[in-house]
C-alpha cells in the first residue's frame, strides 16, 4: 500500500462521488454490475506483490482523468511527477504535454494538452495484445499492462490512438500508465494529478464533475475521435480557439474546427510540395514485417496454386507433381514459411519469448495469424513429408515405401484451411481505426494480390526449367505464370487506386500519409504505380507470344521488376502510416526531432530522452 505522509495536502485526497449510475457512453459506472456480479467486490489486486484492500469506497467504481485545457501552463509538472514515480528512464513518458496553436498577432492562442493513458471502456490494447498482457480492472476500471509478459511486438502502440503504451527500444517491452492504483487504494490522487501547478488535471469516479467545473466533454481539437476506444476522460475548454490550429510537430496534421463545434484532423503541408525519391526513408523499424508478409505472402501463393492446379487436373501442375522437382518445389515453400516466422520473431523486443505469441487467441489478431502461420508451415511439411515416398530420387536411394497419396492431400487441404486463416488474418493485423491508411480493402488487394504475382513467379523459376528438361510442354505453365502475374498486378493497382482516392478525400491522418507518399516519396510512389503498369501491359503481351528462348528472358526480367516493385510497394506500406495520436511539442514526443537527433548525435546524450537506435 502506498505510505500516506502525515502533512498530505487536502487537494491530493480523492473527493466523495455524486456520479450518475451510467457514464457518457450508457455504461454502468459500477464495474461489478457490467460483469453481473461476477466478481467479488473486495478482491486483493496484489499491489507491488503485496496483498491487502484499500479503504477506497469507490474502488468498484470507474475512475477517470478530467483536464482543463483552459488552466494548462504547460510546465510539465505532471510529466515530471508520473516519470519520478515510475523510474522512468528519460526518453520514456506515461504521460506527456503537448499543444496545438493557431491565429495570428496580437489573437495568437495555445492550448496545451496533457495526456495519459485514458483506461478506455473498450480498450484496444487489450484486444490487440498477442500475449495477454493487459488487464481491464474492476477496480478503479484500470486497464493495467505487465512489462514482464510483453515480448516487445509493439502491436499496441499501432491500436492505441493516443500514444498510451511506451515501447521502450532498450528494454525490449512496453509499460505505460497504472493510474496509480495503489494512491487510489488510500483514496490519493494519481501522482500527476497531485503534482499539476494551474489545476488543470483532476480526477475521479467518471463523469463526476470535479469542484469548480462546468463541462465534462469527451473530446478537444487535437483528440482523436472517442469512439474508437470510448475512453475514460473528460475535458473543459471554455475559452475559444481559432477555426485552425496546428501542431508545432513534425507530423503534418492540423484541426479544422467543422459547422457542428468539432476540430477534425486535415493535411498541414509542412513538407512541402516537391517529390522526392526518399529511398533511405524507406529503410524502417518495420524491415522484418516486410520480409516476413512478403515470404510468407510467396509461400502462399506457390502452394496454393501448385496443389489446387494439380488437383483440378492441370496438365502441368500435375506433371511437375510427378516429377522430382515437386520435393524441392514444397521444401521452398515451408523453407519460406519458417523464414517468414522467424524474421518476424527478429522484430520482437524479446524475441526469445516469441512463444507467448499465443496467449489471446480470443482477441488479438497477431495470434491467429501467427496461429493459422504456423498450422500452414506444419502441414505443409507434413504434406511434403508423404510426398517424399513417391519421389524418384528417394526411391533410387531408400526403395519403395508405397506411396500415401491420401493422407498428403488430406494434409495439403489442411494446410490451405491454416494458411487461408493466416493470410486472412495477416490483412486484419491492420485494420486498425488508428491508423487510418491501413484500415481500407486495399490492404487484403494487396497481400492476396502479391501472393498471386509472387507465387506465380516461384512456380514458374521451379516449373518451367523442370518441364524444359524432362521435355514437357512448357506453354501452359508459361501462360498461367503470366496470367498470375496479370491478375494479381491488376488486383493491386485497383486496389490503389480506390486507395488514393479515398484517401485523398478522408480528411483524417490517411489523408496525411497520402499527402507524405506523393511528396516526400512521391517518386518512389510513382515509379512503383508505372511498374505496376508496365508489369501488367508487358506481361499480357508475352501471353500472346510462344515460350521461345528470347520471351523467356523477357518474362524473367518481368518478374524481376514485379519482385522490386513488391518490395517498393510493402516498404511504402509501412513507412507512410500516420497514427491518430496525440499533439507532441517542439521537441518532446516530436518525430522529427527524434530523427535529427539520431542524425547530428545528439540522441547519444541519455538526458535528451531520445534513444540513438529505435529498435
Amino acid at each position: 500500500m502506498w505510505k500516506v505522509r502525515d502533512d498530505e495536502p487536502a487537494y491530493a485526497f480523492l473527493k466523495e462521488s455524486t456520479a450518475p449510475e451510467v457514464n457518457y457512453y450508457e455504461a454502468p459506472i459500477d464495474l461489478i454490475a457490467r460483469t453481473g456480479g461476477a466478481l467479488p467486490v473486495d478482491r486483493e489486486m496484489f499491489i507491488n506483490e503485496e496483498p491487502g484492500v484499500g479503504a477506497n469506497p469507490n474502488r468498484n467504481k470507474q475512475h477517470a482523468f478530467h483536464f482543463t485545457a483552459d488552466n494548462c501552463i504547460g510546465c510539465h509538472a505532471c510529466e515530471a511527477a508520473c516519470s519520478e514515480k515510475n523510474d522512468n528512464p528519460a526518453h520514456i513518458s506515461f504521460r506527456s504535454v503537448g499543444y496545438v496553436e493557431g491565429g495570428t498577432y496580437p489573437d495568437f492562442k495555445r492550448m496545451n494538452i496533457s495526456m495519459a493513458c485514458n483506461h478506455c471502456d473498450d480498450p484496444v490494447c487489450l484486444k490487440g495484445c498477442p500475449t495477454a498482457a493487459y488487464t481491464k480492472h474492476a477496480e478503479y476500471g484500470a486497464v493495467l499492462q505487465d512489462p514482464d509478459t510483453c515480448f516487445g511486438c509493439g502491436y499496441c502502440t499501432w491500436v492505441c490512438p493516443y500514444n498510451a503504451p511506451q515501447l521502450d527500444p532498450i528494454k525490449g517491452q512496453v509499460s505505460k500508465c497504472n493510474m496509480c492504483v495503489d494512491r487510489l487504494e488510500v483514496n490519493l490522487k494519481p501522482a500527476c494529478v497531485s503534482a499539476c501547478l494551474g489545476n488543470a488535471l483532476d480526477f475521479g469516479v467518471v463523469d463526476d464533475l470535479p469542484d469548480n467545473r462546468e463541462q465534462g466533454k469527451t473530446s478537444i481539437p487535437g483528440f482523436p475521435d472517442p469512439e474508437i476506444t470510448q475512453p475514460n476522460i473528460r475535458f473543459q475548454q471554455i475559452k475559444n480557439m481559432p477555426d485552425e490550429v496546428t501542431r508545432t510537430d513534425g507530423m503534418s496534421v492540423k484541426y479544422h474546427k467543422g459547422d457542428d463545434g468539432q476540430y477534425r484532423p486535415v493535411v498541414d503541408q509542412k513538407k512541402g510540395v516537391e517529390k522526392k525519391w526518399s529511398l533511405a526513408k524507406l529503410s524502417s523499424r518495420e524491415n522484418p514485417l516486410v520480409i516476413f508478409t512478403l515470404v510468407s505472402q510467396i509461400s502462399l501463393g506457390a502452394f496454393f496454386i501448385a496443389f489446387l492446379g494439380a488437383q483440378f487436373g492441370i496438365q502441368s501442375f500435375l506433371a511437375l507433381r510427378d516429377s522430382v522437382m515437386y520435393i524441392p518445389l514444397m521444401a521452398i515453400t515451408v523453407g519460406l514459411a519458417g523464414l517468414g516466422m522467424l524474421v518476424s520473431a527478429t522484430h520482437l523486443g524479446k524475441p526469445w519469448r516469441f512463444y507467448r505469441g499465443f496467449n489471446n487467441l480470443r482477441h488479438s489478431p497477431v495470434c491467429r495469424e501467427g496461429l493459422g502461420m504456423l498450422l500452414y508451415m506444419v502441414f505443409a511439411g507434413l504434406h511434403l513429408l508423404l510426398m517424399l515416398p513417391a519421389n524418384d530420387i528417394f526411391i533410387s536411394v531408400f526403395g519403395d515405401w508405397g506411396r500415401f497419396d491420401a493422407f498428403a492431400s488430406v494434409s495439403a487441404y489442411l494446410a490451405l484451411i491454416a494458411g487461408s486463416v493466416g493470410l486472412y488474418y495477416m490483412y486484419r493485423c491492420y485494420r486498425i481505426r488508428a491508423r487510418p491508411f491501413w484500415d481500407h480493402w486495399q490492404t487484403a488487394t494487396s497481400f492476396l494480390g502479391t501472393a498471386i504475382t509472387l507465387g506465380s513467379i516461384l512456380l514458374g523459376l521451379v516449373g518451367i526449367p523442370t518441364l524444359m528438361v524432362l521435355g514437357g510442354d512448357i506453354n501452359q505453365l508459361f501462360i498461367i505464370v503470366l496470367g498470375g502475374i496479370v491478375i494479381g498486378s491488376v488486383m493491386e493497382g485497383l486496389g490503389l487506386w480506390r486507395h488514393a482516392i479515398a484517401m485523398d478525400t478522408a480528411n483524417n491522418e490517411g489523408s496525411v500519409s497520402h499527402y507524405i507518399q506523393c511528396t516526400v516519396f512521391g517518386k518512389s510512389y510513382v515509379l512503383r504505380n508505372c511498374l505496376i503498369a508496365a508489369n501488367t501491359s508487358a506481361a499480357l503481351l508475352l501471353l500472346s507470344l510462344a515460350p521461345s528462348a528470347i520471351n523467356l528472358g523477357l518474362a524473367l526480367l518481368v518478374c524481376l521488376s514485379v519482385l522490386l516493385t513488391a518490395l517498393i510497394g510493402r516498404t511504402l506500406f509501412y513507412v507512410l502510416v500516420i497514427p491518430t495520436t496525440m499533439p507532441g511539442a517542439f521537441f518532446w514526443k516530436n518525430k522529427d526531432f527524434e530523427e535529427h537527433a539520431r542524425d547530428i548525435g545528439l540522441a547519444n546524450m541519455p538526458q535528451v530522452g531520445v534513444v540513438a537506435h529505435d529498435h
